[in-house]
């Protein structure tokens, strides 16, 4: 991967594991200087020495639950202090539950919208006056194909995705004119959240793979991290407001998404 981002100054939520970390390992690769966020301090300052090590960028580790929004705000913040400019956002934190939808409860929709949506909302309200000034920006929001295809026993997940297709789409219309693009990738790779659905459901996993036309389930640095690339490059900047199903083919058909949950 060329240098195509040399100089250039991301934020990663969720950047310590999983499609987060395949992202910000590309965005590095690529010569960006990368601002990790993560609840877990050992797992993203490992992830922030690894980029530092391995591409030679400037990458800093910031601990930040993203369900607050004043940590949000303080994230943006300190990532623009660190770097004098943002240019680059990806909102990739996140997770689900599997539970029947009569039995979410209220904290259930709650939780899992303000980690996967409000989240994203706050963090594009935090750096749009920078962007805006800068008149360059680039909002990588990480959407599911659970909400797309509204697999069964993830609600609150599947809601709050398409929420935030929502939100993006109706960024890339109003701050279009600013230079700044929104788009979302739908990405199917491994993460420890995917590996749990799939342990604890072996035989769902085996014909998921069966609808899947790649053969395969994707690696989040070889698979996901170039389409983040791109879209945080020059290259983007004619495109936005589209969801990119980064899945090995697997939307067009869908897949049997049905994970055992209790009755």
């Amino acid at each position: 991967m060329t240098k195509i981002l040399e100089g250039r100054a991301a934020l990663v939520t969720g950047g310590g594991q999983g499609v987060g970390q395949g992202i910000a390992r590309a965005l590095a690769a690529a010569g960006a200087n990368v601002v990790i966020a993560q609840r877990g301090v050992e797992q993203g300052e490992e992830e922030a020495a690894y980029l530092r090590d391995t591409h030679g960028v400037d990458a800093t580790f910031i601990q930040t639950d993203v369900t607050k929004r004043e940590q949000v705000d303080a994230l943006v913040a300190a990532t623009i202090a660190r770097f004098g400019k943002l240019e680059v956002l990806v909102n990739n934190a996140g997770s689900s539950v599997a539970k029947r939808l009569e039995n979410h409860t209220d904290k259930d929709m709650e939780l899992y919208f303000a980690l996967n949506y409000y989240s994203a909302f706050w963090a594009m309200q935090a750096a749009f006056p920078t962007m805006k000034a800068q008149k360059f920006g680039r909002i990588i929001n990480l959407g599911s194909l659970n909400g797309v295809n509204a697999h069964m026993f993830t609600v609150a997940y599947n809601a709050s995705k398409e929420a935030v297709r929502a939100l993006t789409r109706t960024a890339a219309v109003e701050w279009g004119i600013h230079g700044i693009t929104a788009n979302v990738i739908c990405p199917s790779a491994t993460s420890p959240l995917a590996k749990e659905y799939f342990a604890a459901n072996p035989e769902m996993a085996t014909n998921i793979l069966k609808n899947v036309p790649a053969g395969r389930f994707g690696d989040s640095e070889q698979d996901i991290g170039p389409i983040a690339v791109f879209l945080a490059s020059e290259g983007s900047g004619y495109y936005t407001g589209n969801t990119m199903f980064v899945d090995g083919g697997g939307h067009i058909n869908g897949v049997p998404w049905r994970p055992e949950v209790e009755d």
